[in-house]
């Protein structure tokens, strides 16, 4: 019962608000992309983000719990505040990357591996950075949005008082389960997100849609920041 629990609740929080909106407003792509493409990149960048949440969360929490340490509470608004920056800056980026057109997306395969991986990049296409220099922002970005739940989670907050006299083995259990429904959660967002990018409604609305969403990243941010 306790597991199911944890699976759900994971489940769940993956599907926070401000998790959601960052990875629509890293999914924003450029004019002229086929909608095979629109569906890889938002599909990768949902799963990378939620293996740097559910990374940070579980074997952050589990690694606090496993050595009875606590985080002030100092950490959370910290989160909370990083959280909203970044929403903010993923929206201003995103609006003036699409106006400008200084912002895009390129797919490019790492060794034999069979799948391409895609990549955000800004500046001039003709500058384009090697394979070597490739970043992988959205791991990178989930980890961060993660820093404001870690204090709950390693309170066990989320799973209430009835877990107190739990062995630290079942606990790191539910720590565990709790990241993999965060990335069930977050990958199929993916799947539906990714199928939006390519239907014909997303492609008529063009450069408009990626406008509201980025303004709409900036609005979130804005609230996350007043309510940390």
């Amino acid at each position: 019962m306790l597991i199911s629990s944890a699976l759900v609740l994971g489940f769940l929080h993956g599907l926070g608000a401000d998790h959601l909106m960052a990875i629509a407003a890293l999914s924003l792509g450029t004019a002229g992309e086929s909608p095979a493409m629109q569906r890889a990149r938002a599909l990768a960048i949902a799963v990378r983000f939620a293996i740097g949440h559910a990374l940070v969360l579980a074997i952050g929490a589990g690694a606090l719990i496993a050595l009875g340490w606590s985080l002030p509470l100092a950490v959370e608004r910290g989160g909370e505040m990083l959280g909203g920056l970044l929403l903010i800056g993923f929206g201003a980026t995103g609006a003036w990357g699409v106006i400008s057109g200084r912002i895009y997306g390129h797919s490019h395969q790492h060794g034999h591996e069979p799948a391409a991986h895609w990549h955000l990049h800004v500046g001039r296409r003709d500058l384009h950075p090697p394979p070597a220099h490739h970043s992988h922002l959205p791991t990178i970005i989930g980890a961060a949005f993660a820093i404001s739940s870690l204090r709950a989670l390693t309170m066990l907050a989320p799973f209430g008082g009835r877990v107190d006299a739990t062995p630290v083995s079942t606990l790191l259990l539910l720590v565990a389960v709790f990241g993999l429904g965060i990335l069930l959660s977050m990958s199929l967002f993916g799947v539906a997100f990714a199928r939006f990018m390519s239907a014909a409604v997303a492609a008529r609305l063009g450069q408009a849609a990626a406008v509201i969403m980025a303004l709409a990243s900036i609005g979130l941010g804005v609230f996350w920041i007043a309510r940390a």
